[in-house]
């Protein structure tokens, strides 16, 4: 049990992520990805005559098990593997998030961000409302999330994958390092 509490180094997580690809293909040329399940599931309870959401949605309905599988992973992982010890957060960008008002280390999300009383400031319906908004209008633009692409899309040597994973990766650069500290400052 001890072994599941501690961190995987990267080269075991990454392989493990990596022989999803082709598990997945041989297991019936199923292809990774999560964004594509918010059109599943609007196929599936939404009937109606609008094209996007015409198409046999059944045949995906291996996509829900998968999320069901992400969401009950992380609530057993978060009842019975995660550490009750404070959360550790390098000293340099303590004092940083500190010159954003940012002093709640107690948690992996700082309350001062990711609460409803967060939500009703400039900054976290910026960061909340705006950020959400924008992943899920990006993640369909971009014709999959970043796990599709990145994961899947790339394996398969796709250029289109290649293009949207470099773009992810740009504009996390630009995010993190431009626009965050602006909003922060808000």
């Amino acid at each position: 049990m001890e072994m599941l509490r501690q961190p995987w180094p990267w080269y075991v997580a990454g392989a493990i992520a990596g022989l999803t690809v082709p598990a997945l293909l041989l297991l019936g040329n199923k292809h990774f990805g999560i964004s594509a399940n918010l059109r599943h599931a609007c196929a599936a309870c939404l009937p109606s005559n609008i094209r996007f959401f015409k198409y046999d949605w059944k045949k995906e309905i291996w996509n829900f098990f998968f999320v069901a599988g992400i969401v009950i992973g992380g609530f057993l992982a978060t009842q019975w593997l995660s550490n009750p010890g404070p959360v550790t957060v390098a000293p340099a960008l303590l004092e940083e998030l500190e010159g954003y008002g940012i002093r709640d280390h107690s948690k992996v999300l700082p309350t001062e961000l990711f609460s409803f009383e967060a939500l009703l400031t400039m900054r976290g319906l910026i960061m909340l409302v705006g950020g959400g908004f924008l992943v899920g209008f990006g993640s369909r633009y971009a014709g999959g999330c970043t796990s599709g692409h990145a994961i899947m899309g790339i394996s398969n040597l796709q250029v289109p994958s290649m293009i949207a994973t470099a773009s992810f990766m740009a504009g996390g650069f630009l995010m993190a390092n431009f626009i965050l500290p602006f909003i922060l400052k808000l």
